[in-house]
């Protein structure tokens, strides 16, 4: 019975190879034996004639230019990052270190490997729409060489009625740039204590920064640290755990004239150097009004933590730890408001289970509460959520994940108590949506995954991953789908 409620969209979206950055590429840095060849080739780049140097120039423009936003600039600033590599820079001509910049760049297609793991919410802009349409923003975990994962965007417009068209995605894509962002005093010292970091040198600067702070004040806070501190055995250990735990925060923003599909997200510290995954995006709303929230897991190659981000506009992003029990593993979807003045989010701790977490005072979110433990045989293996929330009359409707035999994924659904979401009135009998014929093979099978959905017109939209290879779209009707679970 269930699974006729979801009922798919004939709309894709596939990996495109055509959508590529420019990335810095530094010779010698991806042997197995780190060892730079960096002077040697821009000593060979230098040495190269002026016709030559000239015609080389021309050709890589010809050849990229159009791929590319500002690819002059992006040559300046890769020719910059080495130049300290160069014993006369100043003597080297214009076209010379724009065709080092080139040799010391190379295109990366973020979404070659796999496309997947939407998410949807509201988009920013609803103007030129007719009656019962609503235009959305699906983020989009994308995969490249090396199974790097970076967060991009689509545009697309519903209704009216079950009708679904994605704006073209084509156009240079635009990495995000650091801005400055003023940092927390709080966010620092609860990654300290999660961290076990307690000292007489921590505690001297967390003592002399204000609430807020800019990177300025941190570092003259650290430079008027006692030399009697410093000069203590743990002394370089705490100041490097201080610099590492604070740039955990930071800001990205984008042009004003680039388009949500051109944006990209890309790893920007050392604890996402191997990718960021699965955001789970949903639109908040508060006293202050709405903005976008949405969480991800940072991964570095060997280990995992949840990050929050927030948006005004889908343009400038500020990126924050998040610290406590409640997020030591991945899967964490936030509430879109607070419930009794509180934040909640959903999570899974222990990597089987669906629990709900609190924020308390100190920005820790604690302990979970269980809310949903493997039941079913299409779930025995693990449990987790599908995204944030969705408020309805009903209750908090919340699109479940479920782990079968041969590692098979599908989507359930519960339903929480509106005032105490700790609460569920509801489960549906069985999953929602499972794979398919044309959803089993992909770059992992046998997958349908979901990181949030929405409900416009009285239609549940989801957008889902199949295989982690191809987006698709399903609908079910709320008022069906809830009279279908049961209490």
């Amino acid at each position: 019975m269930t699974g006729a409620l979801a009922v798919r969209q004939d709309v894709t979206l596939t990996p495109d190879p055509r959508r590529v950055i420019v990335k810095l590429f530094v010779p010698g840095e991806d042997d197995a034996v780190v060892r730079t060849r960096a002077r040697a080739l821009i000593d060979r780049v230098a040495h190269l004639d002026d016709e030559e140097t000239g015609r080389l120039l021309r050709d890589t423009f010809d050849r990229f230019g159009a791929r590319h936003r500002d690819l002059d600039g992006t040559l300046h600033h890769h020719y910059d990052l080495v130049r300290h590599r160069i014993a006369r820079a100043r003597a080297l001509s214009p076209t010379t270190r724009l065709l080092v910049g080139a040799y010391f760049s190379h295109e990366y297609a973020v979404e070659a490997a796999a496309l997947c793991n939407p998410s949807m919410m509201a988009h920013p802009d609803q103007t030129g729409l007719t009656a019962g349409q609503l235009r959305v923003a699906v983020s989009l975990r994308q995969i490249g060489e090396g199974h790097l994962s970076s967060i991009g965007f689509a545009t697309a417009v519903l209704g009216p009625g079950r009708r679904l068209s994605v704006a073209d995605r084509s156009g240079p894509l635009v990495v995000g740039q650091r801005v400055g962002v003023p940092r927390r005093r709080d966010l620092l010292a609860a990654g300290l204590a999660e961290e076990d970091c307690d000292n007489e040198i921590t505690a001297t600067v967390l003592d002399a920064l204000p609430e807020r702070y800019d990177e300025a004040t941190f570092e003259r806070v650290l430079g008027d640290l006692p030399p009697e501190l410093l000069f203590r055995s743990t002394g370089p250990d705490t100041l490097d755990h201080l610099r590492r735990t604070n740039a955990a925060s930071y800001a990205t923003a984008f042009p004003a004239d680039t388009t949500l599909h051109q944006r990209v997200l890309w790893p920007a510290t050392p604890a996402e150097s191997n990718g960021l995954e699965d955001a789970r995006f949903v639109r908040f709303a508060d006293e202050s009004g709405p903005v976008y929230r949405a969480t991800y897991t940072a991964y570095d190659g060997r280990r995992i933590a949840s990050r929050a981000l927030a948006s005004k506009d889908l343009r400038r992003f500020e990126i924050t730890p998040m610290r406590g029990p409640g997020v030591r593993n991945k899967g964490v979807a936030l509430f879109p408001r607070t419930v009794g003045g509180r934040h909640l989010a959903l999570c899974r701790t222990d990597g089987e289970t669906i629990g709900l977490t609190c924020l308390d005072g100190e920005n820790r979110w604690q302990e979970p509460v269980p809310l949903h433990t493997p039941r079913d045989s299409w779930e025995l293996i693990q449990v987790g959520n599908c995204g944030s929330p969705i408020e309805t009359d009903a209750g908090w409707l919340v699109l479940t994940h479920g782990v079968g035999p041969m590692r098979r994924y599908a989507i359930g659904a519960l339903l929480l108590d509106l005032r105490r979401p700790d609460r569920v009135v509801a489960r549906l009998p069985g999953a929602l949506l499972t794979p398919e014929a044309g959803d089993r093979d992909g770059y992992v099978p046998n997958v349908v995954y979901s990181c949030g959905a929405l409900v416009h017109d009285g239609e549940l939209w989801m957008p889902y991953g199949a295989s982690d290879n191809r987006v698709g779209f399903a609908t079910a009707p709320v008022t069906t789908l809830l009279a279908a679970m049961e209490k």
